[in-house]
């Protein structure tokens, strides 16, 4: 038996911090994997742009130019 309602205001409180709690987790769960996925596609951009460079190394006379008439 709650005396003058604090009782329910107490669980309110206490159902308010774990649902809290609960979507900080979420949220930062979401952000690590985004994290990853900007880190994946970074690793990829690199490796992209060392192949190209190995590239021209190799033939420096072919796509180092772009010559465009209209």
């Amino acid at each position: 038996m709650s005396v003058g309602g604090v009782g329910p205001t107490i669980v309110n409180t206490a159902m308010t911090l774990a649902r809290s709690k609960t979507l900080d987790q979420f949220g930062a769960k979401m952000l690590s994997n985004a994290l990853d996925a900007q880190e994946t596609a970074g690793a990829g951009l690199v490796k992209m742009i060392d192949s190209a460079a190995m590239e021209r190394s190799v033939t420096p006379y072919i796509g180092g130019n772009f010559d465009a008439s209209v």
